[in-house]
């Protein structure tokens, strides 16, 4: 079986893994007390996607909006509905959360961006964001700690954050280094055609880019700024869940589960949709903010 046949069925396993892992327990909390939950804060759904549009994704559309050099910056109303679209592909997508990373810079590049431009900010973007979660994970790990006390998941939590940060840090001086260019060519080195030559100015040009994108420091630091006040941001949409099931409806809860659930989301990233990996968050999470099971299923919905 050729690599990319390999990558799909192991995409595809990955997700029926996950949809076993969601079946098996909503079965474990019942699923009509889940329905019922559920169903007690119907009203709350529109609310949601109202909130999450109106603040987390605004603010990570300009995040990505002020890495953009003045003389390339799109509007950030065009930005803001391709990081929606974006979004919507790596969630809904059995892409491994990389689909819609792409479907962004493409419709950038679609949009009068030099396509080293719309690469380079998106690759920066990531890279960024990477770095700001694990803040954010450390700030609602001491705020788990402090409200309930629970000590022996912070080593393995640690741990994993900081190999996660480990990862993203040699990422970013490959970067620094000339990834594409390298990347560039190897495959031209292999394809062994005068045709292929040209992906190594391509690499050198996407390289030089990534490298101007980083230089501008205050752009970066604003960028991270945003970021992190969307990650905050973002658990609003948690204390609205929490306020319409008529539990701990705390701004404090509502963090500490936006940063752990997408901590342990992001360490599943393999999981088409985070099905299933979520789900088991939201109930391990809860359990210890002393929220039932099934409410927290519900939530997780």
């Amino acid at each position: 079986m050729k690599a990319p046949g390999k990558i799909q069925v192991t995409v595809w396993l990955l997700g029926l893994a996950g949809a076993a892992l969601f079946t098996f327990l909503l079965i474990r909390q019942g699923a009509s007390q889940v329905g019922m939950a559920f169903a007690t804060a119907r009203w709350a759904l529109a609310a949601v996607v109202i909130y999450h549009f109106a603040v987390p994704v605004v603010f990570d559309a300009t995040a990505w909006w002020v890495l953009f050099p003045k003389s390339d910056r799109v509007p950030l109303w065009r930005l803001l509905w391709m990081r929606w679209i974006g979004e919507s592909v790596s969630t809904l997508v059995p892409s491994a959360a990389v689909g819609g990373d792409i479907v962004r810079a493409r419709l950038a590049s679609i949009n009068g961006t030099p396509v080293p431009v719309a690469a380079g900010t998106v690759l920066v973007d990531v890279t960024l964001g990477v770095f700001t979660q694990a803040a954010f994970t450390v700030l609602g790990l001491a705020v788990l700690v402090g409200v309930t006390g629970q000590r022996n998941f912070v080593r393995p939590t640690l741990v994993g954050t900081l190999i996660g940060v480990l990862g993203v840090a040699g990422f970013y001086f490959v970067q620094r280094l000339g990834m594409f260019r390298f990347l560039a060519r190897i495959i031209a080195s292999l394809a062994n055609s005068p045709e292929w030559h040209s992906l190594v100015q391509s690499g050198e040009t996407l390289d030089r880019t990534v490298r101007m994108l980083y230089a501008r420091r205050h752009a970066v630091a604003m960028c991270c700024v945003w970021t992190a006040i969307s990650l905050v941001g973002g658990s609003g949409e948690i204390w609205i869940a929490l306020y319409a099931l008529d539990l701990h409806a705390t701004f404090v809860n509502a963090l500490i589960l936006q940063s752990m659930v997408l901590t342990i989301r992001s360490a599943a990233f393999a999981v088409p949709g985070g099905l299933g990996v979520q789900e088991g968050g939201y109930l391990f999470v809860g359990h210890l903010l002393g929220i039932p099971g099934d409410a927290a299923f519900a939530l997780s919905l």
